[in-house]
This record gives structure tokens, C-alpha cells and sequence, in this order.
């Protein structure tokens, strides 16, 4: 990849004004070739957003950073509302879905935000490649104790045949039932379904944790 554009963030904020959203979700792709992640990225387009549309929410849906505590802060200290990094799927699977990433880097982050800031945090996963009730369970138990808050639980879909296969499509009853059993272990908010991703009904979730 090429050099990061410095005029980027303050693009990212114009167009967002000029579209007059009211939230602002912000991610980009994997910068593990930059030293910091691309953290100051993420937090020079918070405060760019924020000096044109000082009501506006901001949430951002970052990487792990490579388990790098000054980029994860660098983010924390532009203040977004929300700080989402999705764990995507089970324990088990991580060499398979994830190879880049480990299970336990993730949950690290999500820890970690919450010792350095009253941020709220939101994690997300995948169902349908291969996982089973009681790896779900666990995964979900693990993200209450890191700290995470908001949940959101979609199908997986296959990008393209280089990607794994979908095992199962799980039904909307069963991701009606996995809401319940979320909320019940203590979630403030969940979104699941098979449409669901990481952005779906992003505002509605964040005002139900923070009315």
C-alpha cells in the first residue's frame, strides 16, 4: 500500500457534513505496514468531524492494532462514542478466519479501552462457519468480561471462492434466540440477524446504552 493521504481526514469530514449525518461510523483496512496502525488516521478524522459537526456521534470500528497500547490510546484520546473492534468469530476458528490476528489480541483491546476510558465498547461475529452453541457461549461470555457492551451477530457470507465455505445459515429464530441469551448474560444492547453487521442500526444501539 501506499503512503496514507494527510488530507484524508478532513475529506472523511466534508463529505460527512455535507451527507448531515447525525452518526459517523469510521474504519479503514488493515495498516499493520504503518508503525502506529493508522491510529492517528482514525483520530485526526474524529476531530475533523467534530470541528465541523460538534453534534455529531462518532464511532469507530478499528483493527488491533498488533496489540500496540500508544495507537489504541492515540484513538481513545479523540474521544469517538463508540469504540468498536469485532472478534469476529471463535476461539477455534482464529487460525482459519483470522490468521493474521489471535483470539486473545482482540479481547486484550476491548480490555484495555475500558481500563483507559468510560468509551463504550462493541464487538461483533460471524455465525454460520462452523462454530458450535458452546463456543458461541464462550466467545460471548469472554467479550462480557473484557467490558464490551453492544453486540452485533450476523450471518456469514462467502466474499469469493478463495474464502471459506459458509457451513450453516442460521435461522432468524436462532438469532432471535442468541439476542435473548445475550441480553440475559448482561449485554446493554444486541443486534442479531442474518443481515446484521457491524454499522446495522448503529445509532439506534449506542442511544439505548446512551439515552
Amino acid at each position: 500500500m501506499g503512503e496514507p493521504d494527510s488530507e484524508e481526514p478532513a475529506r472523511v469530514a466534508q463529505v460527512a457534513q455535507r451527507l448531515k449525518l447525525a452518526y459517523v461510523v469510521i474504519t479503514s483496512v488493515t495498516r499493520d505496514d504503518l508503525a502506529d496502525g493508522g491510529a492517528v488516521f482514525f483520530a485526526e478524522t474524529i476531530e475533523e468531524i467534530r470541528k465541523r459537526m460538534p453534534g455529531a456521534l462518532v464511532e469507530v470500528l478499528i483493527p488491533d492494532f498488533q496489540g500496540d497500547k500508544k495507537s489504541l490510546q492515540t484513538v481513545l484520546e479523540a474521544r469517538p462514542n463508540v469504540l468498536n473492534h469485532n472478534i469476529e468469530t471463535v476461539q477455534r476458528l482464529y487460525p482459519l478466519v483470522r490468521p493474521e490476528a489471535t483470539y486473545s489480541r482482540s479481547l486484550e483491546l476491548l480490555r484495555r479501552s475500558k481500563q483507559y476510558s468510560a468509551i463504550p465498547t462493541k464487538s461483533g461475529l460471524m455465525l454460520g462457519l462452523g462454530e458450535s452453541s458452546g463456543e458461541i457461549e464462550g466467545s460471548l461470555r469472554d467479550l462480557l468480561s473484557a467490558g464490551c457492551s453492544i453486540l452485533t451477530l450476523g450471518q456469514y457470507l462467502q466474499p469469493s471462492k478463495e474464502h471459506l465455505p459458509v457451513e450453516r445459515f442460521i435461522s432468524p429464530d436462532e438469532f432471535d434466540g442468541w439476542k435473548k441469551i445475550a441480553l440475559d448474560m448482561g449485554f446493554c444492547q444486541v443486534a442479531s440477524g442474518p443481515f446484521v453487521r457491524s454499522s446495522y442500526h448503529a445509532k439506534d444501539l449506542y442511544e439505548v446504552v446512551h439515552p
